[in-house]
């Protein structure tokens, strides 16, 4: 006889979790060249961010990943925490090496974590995704939009593309439903999507690279970027011998145009 599942299982790690004063929410998942994973994942290690609760769910992906130590593990989406420390507000990151695997899944799954933040007394919820282009850009742009007008605004800063309208379709997955949940919650949000090749093996570490600059100079978060750049250049090679533009499947190579007419298209 087997017990029914709630369909999200949160587990808290530490024995008692910290008070926050007004939290921010980061939160990058698997999606084109991983743009969002990447992002978080750096930044997760570079601030030694701790975890807070793992979500699991029937609704992951039915499959195991195989460890280091050649043991296997089913799939979770964690969220960690990093206190602030002077201008650097308190954060959380969404970090994960899945997303739910269908639309509905996508939203519960997107409330709860929104459930839990507000719980917190978070302030702001930041997305990160990526735009697939059909070649690998020398310098990605990074664009902005979100739930209102004066948040967006807060991003107008040096490299950040003040519009998405016109470039990208539908933002889809975690990075979008996210957005839409907190603005029907009144919670201001935004997406920071960058350029990445949309090859389906390719590693959109430039990308992810712009953002977290973004972010650094944004929320004071203390990040070298010079000491990232070597890691992200050797990792760069690595995928760049994995992956080669003349590769990439017609249909990834021109599914809409952009303002600038550029073949664009996005996943988030």
């Amino acid at each position: 006889m087997s017990m029914q599942m709630p369909e999200w299982s949160v587990k808290q790690i530490p024995k008692a979790v910290p008070k926050f004063a007004k939290p921010v929410l980061i939160a990058g998942l698997p999606g084109i060249g991983n743009v969002g994973k990447v992002a978080v994942d750096f930044m997760v290690e570079e601030l030694g961010a701790e975890k807070l609760y793992e979500f699991f769910s029937y609704n992951l992906p039915h499959s195991v990943f195989v460890t280091e130590e050649n043991l296997v593990e089913l799939p979770l989406i964690s969220l960690y925490f990093k206190k602030g420390s002077g201008k650097r507000p308190d954060i959380l990151f969404l970090a994960g090496d899945v997303q739910p695997v269908n639309e509905q899944s996508c939203y519960s799954f997107s409330d709860t974590v929104l459930d839990y933040f507000t719980k917190l007394g978070g302030a702001q919820v930041i997305t990160i995704g990526g735009i697939g282009l059909p070649a690998v850009p020398k310098k990605p742009r990074v664009y902005c939009t979100g739930t209102s007008k004066e948040v967006v605004d807060r991003f107008k800063i040096v490299g950040v593309e003040p519009s998405l309208y016109g470039v990208v379709g539908p933002i889809i997955g975690v990075t979008g439903v996210l957005l839409g949940l907190s603005k029907r919650r009144g919670l201001p949000a935004v997406s920071l999507l960058a350029e990445t090749f949309a090859h389906p093996m390719y590693l959109g570490i430039k990308g992810a690279r712009e953002v977290v600059s973004v972010l650094n100079d944004k929320l004071a978060l203390g990040i070298n970027i010079k000491e990232l750049d070597a890691e992200i250049r050797e990792m760069e090679s690595e995928a760049a011998d994995r992956t080669n533009p003349a590769e990439l499947p017609k249909s990834l190579r021109g599914i809409g145009k952009g303002r600038s007419g550029e073949d664009v298209s996005y996943i988030g």
